[in-house]
Protein backbone atom coordinates (compact mmCIF):
# COMPACT_ATOMS: atom_id res chain seq x y z
CA UNK A 1 0.00 0.00 0.00
CA UNK A 2 1.29 3.45 -0.89
CA UNK A 3 2.39 5.84 1.83
CA UNK A 4 -0.48 8.19 1.02
CA UNK A 5 -3.05 5.41 1.33
CA UNK A 6 -1.54 4.10 4.57
CA UNK A 7 -1.55 7.58 6.08
CA UNK A 8 -5.15 8.19 5.01
CA UNK A 9 -6.17 4.89 6.63
CA UNK A 10 -4.43 5.83 9.87
CA UNK A 11 -6.12 9.24 10.05
CA UNK A 12 -9.48 7.54 9.59
CA UNK A 13 -8.74 4.94 12.27
CA UNK A 14 -7.72 7.74 14.65
CA UNK A 15 -11.18 9.25 14.23
CA UNK A 16 -10.61 12.03 11.72
CA UNK A 17 -13.35 12.47 9.14
CA UNK A 18 -13.33 14.19 5.79
CA UNK A 19 -14.73 17.37 7.30
CA UNK A 20 -12.29 17.64 10.19
CA UNK A 21 -9.72 20.43 9.68
CA UNK A 22 -6.46 18.50 9.50
CA UNK A 23 -3.08 18.80 7.76
CA UNK A 24 -0.64 15.89 7.72
CA UNK A 25 2.76 15.66 6.07
CA UNK A 26 4.85 12.49 6.10
CA UNK A 27 8.16 11.40 4.64
CA UNK A 28 9.67 7.92 4.54
CA UNK A 29 13.12 6.75 3.48
CA UNK A 30 13.99 10.19 2.13
CA UNK A 31 11.40 9.97 -0.62
CA UNK A 32 9.20 12.87 -1.71
CA UNK A 33 6.92 13.90 1.18
CA UNK A 34 3.20 13.16 1.04
CA UNK A 35 0.63 15.68 2.26
CA UNK A 36 -2.99 15.03 3.18
CA UNK A 37 -5.51 17.70 4.14
CA UNK A 38 -9.18 17.78 5.01
CA UNK A 39 -11.77 20.18 6.28
CA UNK A 40 -12.06 23.93 6.14
CA UNK A 41 -11.04 26.95 8.15
CA UNK A 42 -13.53 28.81 10.33
CA UNK A 43 -13.94 31.20 7.40
CA UNK A 44 -14.91 28.32 5.13
CA UNK A 45 -11.69 28.13 3.14
CA UNK A 46 -10.46 24.59 2.34
CA UNK A 47 -7.24 23.58 4.05
CA UNK A 48 -4.33 22.81 1.74
CA UNK A 49 -0.74 21.74 2.28
CA UNK A 50 0.25 25.39 1.92
CA UNK A 51 -2.13 26.69 4.58
CA UNK A 52 -0.19 28.77 7.11
CA UNK A 53 -1.02 27.86 10.71
CA UNK A 54 0.19 28.67 14.19
CA UNK A 55 2.70 26.07 15.39
CA UNK A 56 2.54 26.82 19.14
CA UNK A 57 5.36 25.07 20.99
CA UNK A 58 6.86 23.59 17.82
CA UNK A 59 8.34 27.09 17.64
CA UNK A 60 10.69 26.18 20.48
CA UNK A 61 12.76 24.08 18.05
CA UNK A 62 13.48 27.14 15.94
CA UNK A 63 14.25 29.22 19.03
CA UNK A 64 16.63 26.54 20.29
CA UNK A 65 18.31 26.34 16.88
CA UNK A 66 18.89 30.11 16.90
CA UNK A 67 20.49 29.80 20.34
CA UNK A 68 22.66 26.93 19.08
CA UNK A 69 23.80 29.00 16.11
CA UNK A 70 24.91 31.75 18.48
CA UNK A 71 26.75 29.19 20.62
CA UNK A 72 28.56 27.99 17.50
CA UNK A 73 29.42 31.60 16.62
CA UNK A 74 30.86 32.14 20.10
CA UNK A 75 28.30 34.81 20.97
CA UNK A 76 26.38 32.84 23.60
CA UNK A 77 27.60 30.63 26.44
CA UNK A 78 25.00 28.24 27.85
CA UNK A 79 26.72 28.47 31.24
CA UNK A 80 26.15 32.23 31.40
CA UNK A 81 23.52 33.40 33.86
CA UNK A 82 20.24 35.14 33.06
CA UNK A 83 21.27 38.20 35.05
CA UNK A 84 24.08 38.86 32.58
CA UNK A 85 21.57 39.16 29.74
CA UNK A 86 18.43 40.32 31.59
CA UNK A 87 19.50 42.65 34.40
CA UNK A 88 15.93 43.92 34.70
CA UNK A 89 14.92 40.68 36.45
CA UNK A 90 15.11 40.14 40.25
CA UNK A 91 18.13 38.64 42.01
CA UNK A 92 16.99 35.07 41.34
CA UNK A 93 18.13 35.59 37.73
CA UNK A 94 21.68 35.24 39.04
CA UNK A 95 21.02 31.58 39.81
CA UNK A 96 19.54 30.58 36.43
CA UNK A 97 21.83 29.59 33.57
CA UNK A 98 20.96 29.66 29.87
CA UNK A 99 21.13 25.86 29.72
CA UNK A 100 18.46 25.72 32.45
CA UNK A 101 16.13 27.67 30.17
CA UNK A 102 16.83 25.34 27.24
CA UNK A 103 16.16 22.15 29.21
CA UNK A 104 13.21 23.47 31.28
CA UNK A 105 15.12 23.16 34.54
CA UNK A 106 15.18 26.88 35.39
CA UNK A 107 12.78 26.82 38.31
CA UNK A 108 10.66 29.51 36.67
CA UNK A 109 6.87 29.09 36.81
CA UNK A 110 5.56 26.62 34.24
CA UNK A 111 4.15 29.51 32.29
CA UNK A 112 2.73 32.98 32.64
CA UNK A 113 -0.49 31.80 31.08
CA UNK A 114 -3.06 33.61 28.99
CA UNK A 115 -5.68 33.75 31.76
CA UNK A 116 -3.15 34.93 34.36
CA UNK A 117 -2.08 37.80 32.14
CA UNK A 118 -5.70 38.60 31.25
CA UNK A 119 -6.60 38.93 34.92
CA UNK A 120 -3.58 41.19 35.43
CA UNK A 121 -4.70 43.23 32.39
CA UNK A 122 -1.47 42.40 30.55
CA UNK A 123 -1.18 41.19 26.96
CA UNK A 124 0.32 37.80 26.16
CA UNK A 125 3.36 39.34 24.55
CA UNK A 126 7.01 38.77 25.31
CA UNK A 127 7.13 42.17 27.01
CA UNK A 128 4.06 41.31 29.07
CA UNK A 129 5.50 38.01 30.24
CA UNK A 130 8.90 39.51 31.08
CA UNK A 131 7.15 42.33 32.98
CA UNK A 132 5.25 39.70 34.99
CA UNK A 133 8.50 37.85 35.72
CA UNK A 134 10.10 41.07 36.92
CA UNK A 135 7.46 41.11 39.67
CA UNK A 136 8.20 37.51 40.70
CA UNK A 137 9.91 37.43 44.08
CA UNK A 138 11.05 33.80 44.05
CA UNK A 139 11.37 30.75 41.83
CA UNK A 140 9.21 27.66 42.22
CA UNK A 141 12.25 25.37 42.55
CA UNK A 142 16.03 25.59 42.71
CA UNK A 143 17.47 25.84 39.17
CA UNK A 144 18.89 22.58 37.90
CA UNK A 145 17.02 20.33 40.34
CA UNK A 146 13.78 19.62 38.49
CA UNK A 147 12.51 19.33 34.93
CA UNK A 148 9.41 21.52 34.72
CA UNK A 149 8.10 22.51 31.30
CA UNK A 150 8.21 26.29 31.14
CA UNK A 151 6.97 28.54 28.35
CA UNK A 152 8.23 31.63 30.14
CA UNK A 153 11.75 30.19 30.05
CA UNK A 154 11.73 30.11 26.25
CA UNK A 155 10.41 33.67 26.10
CA UNK A 156 13.44 34.64 28.18
CA UNK A 157 15.68 32.54 25.92
CA UNK A 158 14.35 34.48 22.93
CA UNK A 159 15.16 37.77 24.68
CA UNK A 160 18.68 36.54 25.38
CA UNK A 161 19.10 35.50 21.75
CA UNK A 162 18.11 38.99 20.63
CA UNK A 163 20.59 40.61 22.98
CA UNK A 164 23.40 38.22 22.02
CA UNK A 165 22.70 38.68 18.31
CA UNK A 166 22.01 42.43 18.59
CA UNK A 167 18.93 42.05 16.44
CA UNK A 168 15.29 40.92 16.71
CA UNK A 169 14.74 37.15 16.79
CA UNK A 170 12.37 37.22 13.76
CA UNK A 171 15.13 38.82 11.67
CA UNK A 172 17.84 36.48 12.95
CA UNK A 173 15.69 33.41 12.29
CA UNK A 174 14.75 34.60 8.82
CA UNK A 175 18.40 35.19 7.86
CA UNK A 176 19.96 32.13 9.49
CA UNK A 177 17.19 29.51 9.43
CA UNK A 178 14.14 30.14 7.27
CA UNK A 179 15.79 31.63 4.17
CA UNK A 180 18.80 29.26 3.99
CA UNK A 181 16.49 26.25 4.34
CA UNK A 182 13.90 27.50 1.88
CA UNK A 183 11.17 27.66 4.54
CA UNK A 184 9.56 30.51 2.63
CA UNK A 185 6.17 30.34 4.38
CA UNK A 186 7.56 30.42 7.94
CA UNK A 187 8.04 33.40 10.21
CA UNK A 188 7.91 34.57 13.80
CA UNK A 189 4.92 36.83 14.34
CA UNK A 190 4.54 39.21 17.29
CA UNK A 191 1.61 41.29 16.05
CA UNK A 192 0.04 43.68 16.41
CA UNK A 193 -2.54 41.71 14.40
CA UNK A 194 -3.37 38.31 15.92
CA UNK A 195 -1.97 36.44 12.93
CA UNK A 196 0.19 37.15 9.87
CA UNK A 197 -1.44 37.96 6.53
CA UNK A 198 -2.84 34.88 4.81
CA UNK A 199 -2.66 32.65 7.89
CA UNK A 200 -5.52 30.72 9.49
CA UNK A 201 -6.82 32.68 12.50
CA UNK A 202 -7.55 30.87 15.73
CA UNK A 203 -10.49 31.38 18.09
CA UNK A 204 -11.07 35.13 18.45
CA UNK A 205 -11.65 34.64 22.20
CA UNK A 206 -8.29 32.88 22.53
CA UNK A 207 -6.12 34.21 19.70
CA UNK A 208 -2.61 32.89 19.33
CA UNK A 209 -0.19 34.48 21.83
CA UNK A 210 1.97 37.28 20.51
CA UNK A 211 4.97 36.18 22.58
CA UNK A 212 7.91 34.72 20.69
CA UNK A 213 10.36 32.03 21.73
CA UNK A 214 7.88 29.74 23.42
CA UNK A 215 5.68 30.09 20.34
CA UNK A 216 5.31 32.71 17.68
CA UNK A 217 6.19 30.72 14.57
CA UNK A 218 3.56 30.39 11.85
CA UNK A 219 4.34 27.79 9.22
CA UNK A 220 3.09 25.12 6.84
CA UNK A 221 3.27 21.34 6.76
CA UNK A 222 5.84 21.35 3.89
CA UNK A 223 8.06 23.83 5.74
CA UNK A 224 7.98 21.72 8.91
CA UNK A 225 8.88 18.59 6.97
CA UNK A 226 11.70 20.64 5.47
CA UNK A 227 12.81 21.50 9.02
CA UNK A 228 12.90 17.79 9.87
CA UNK A 229 15.05 17.18 6.79
CA UNK A 230 17.45 19.96 7.75
CA UNK A 231 17.98 18.50 11.21
CA UNK A 232 18.49 15.02 9.79
CA UNK A 233 21.08 16.31 7.29
CA UNK A 234 22.67 18.72 9.79
CA UNK A 235 22.34 21.53 7.29
CA UNK A 236 22.76 24.21 9.96
CA UNK A 237 25.65 22.33 11.60
CA UNK A 238 23.96 22.37 15.00
CA UNK A 239 22.04 19.07 14.96
CA UNK A 240 24.43 17.28 17.30
CA UNK A 241 24.03 20.05 19.87
CA UNK A 242 20.26 20.26 19.46
CA UNK A 243 19.95 16.49 19.92
CA UNK A 244 22.08 16.35 23.07
CA UNK A 245 19.80 15.56 26.04
CA UNK A 246 19.83 18.02 28.91
CA UNK A 247 20.59 17.09 32.49
CA UNK A 248 19.95 18.18 36.04
CA UNK A 249 22.82 19.74 37.94
CA UNK A 250 23.45 16.42 39.70
CA UNK A 251 24.12 14.81 36.31
CA UNK A 252 20.76 13.05 35.92
CA UNK A 253 20.08 12.87 32.18
CA UNK A 254 16.73 14.06 30.84
CA UNK A 255 14.71 12.76 27.92
CA UNK A 256 14.57 16.33 26.59
CA UNK A 257 17.24 17.95 24.42
CA UNK A 258 17.10 21.43 22.85
CA UNK A 259 13.30 21.59 22.36
CA UNK A 260 13.36 17.97 21.24
CA UNK A 261 11.80 15.19 23.25
CA UNK A 262 14.15 12.20 23.02
CA UNK A 263 12.39 8.82 22.96
CA UNK A 264 12.90 5.27 21.75
CA UNK A 265 10.39 3.05 20.02
CA UNK A 266 11.11 -0.48 18.84
CA UNK A 267 14.81 0.18 19.30
CA UNK A 268 14.80 3.35 17.20
CA UNK A 269 15.62 6.85 18.45
CA UNK A 270 12.80 9.31 17.95
CA UNK A 271 12.84 13.09 18.30
CA UNK A 272 9.48 14.74 18.83
CA UNK A 273 7.70 17.79 20.17
CA UNK A 274 4.09 18.88 20.43
CA UNK A 275 2.30 22.17 20.38
CA UNK A 276 -1.19 23.17 21.43
CA UNK A 277 -3.39 26.19 21.94
CA UNK A 278 -7.13 26.78 21.91
CA UNK A 279 -8.30 25.32 18.61
CA UNK A 280 -4.94 23.80 17.68
CA UNK A 281 -2.99 20.60 18.25
CA UNK A 282 0.29 19.88 16.50
CA UNK A 283 2.99 17.21 16.55
CA UNK A 284 6.37 17.08 14.79
CA UNK A 285 8.18 13.74 14.86
CA UNK A 286 11.42 12.51 13.31
CA UNK A 287 12.92 9.01 13.26
CA UNK A 288 16.65 9.43 13.78
CA UNK A 289 18.86 8.24 10.93
CA UNK A 290 15.86 6.92 8.99
CA UNK A 291 15.11 9.95 6.82
CA UNK A 292 11.53 9.62 8.01
CA UNK A 293 9.14 11.74 10.00
CA UNK A 294 5.83 13.53 9.99
CA UNK A 295 3.90 16.59 11.06
CA UNK A 296 0.30 16.80 12.22
CA UNK A 297 -1.60 20.09 12.48
CA UNK A 298 -5.18 19.69 13.67
CA UNK A 299 -7.37 22.76 14.03
CA UNK A 300 -9.38 21.46 16.97
CA UNK A 301 -9.15 20.84 20.72
CA UNK A 302 -9.12 17.03 20.62
CA UNK A 303 -5.66 16.23 21.99
CA UNK A 304 -6.48 12.55 22.43
CA UNK A 305 -7.25 12.12 18.75
CA UNK A 306 -4.01 13.83 17.75
CA UNK A 307 -2.09 11.64 20.22
CA UNK A 308 -3.73 8.51 18.80
CA UNK A 309 -2.76 9.44 15.24
CA UNK A 310 0.77 10.35 16.34
CA UNK A 311 1.34 6.97 17.98
CA UNK A 312 -0.17 5.11 15.02
CA UNK A 313 2.13 6.91 12.59
CA UNK A 314 5.18 6.21 14.75
CA UNK A 315 4.21 2.53 14.75
CA UNK A 316 3.75 2.58 10.99
CA UNK A 317 7.03 4.28 10.17
CA UNK A 318 9.11 2.18 12.56
CA UNK A 319 7.52 -1.01 11.21
CA UNK A 320 8.24 0.02 7.63
CA UNK A 321 11.82 0.95 8.61
CA UNK A 322 12.43 -2.48 10.18
CA UNK A 323 10.95 -4.15 7.08
CA UNK A 324 13.26 -2.18 4.79
CA UNK A 325 16.30 -3.02 6.90
CA UNK A 326 15.42 -6.71 6.82
CA UNK A 327 15.38 -6.84 3.03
Amino acid sequence: MRLRDRTAALTSLAGYGVHDPLMVGVQQDGTRPVFLTSGRTAAGEPLTADTIAYTASLSKQITAACAALLVRQGKLDTESIMAQWMPELPTWAGTVRVRHLISHTSGLPEGIEFDDLHRAKLDHTSAGVIHALARLDHLVSTPGTEHRYCNAGYICLAAIIERAASRPLPDFAREHVFTPLGMTSSQYWSGPAPHPPGAVPLDSHYPAPLSIGDGGVWSTAPDLIRWNQALERDELRVSALLQTPGHLDDGTQLDYAWALGVREHAGQRIYRHGGSWAGLNAQLVRLADQRAGFVIIALDDDRDRTATLTQAMIEELTTQSRTSQAR
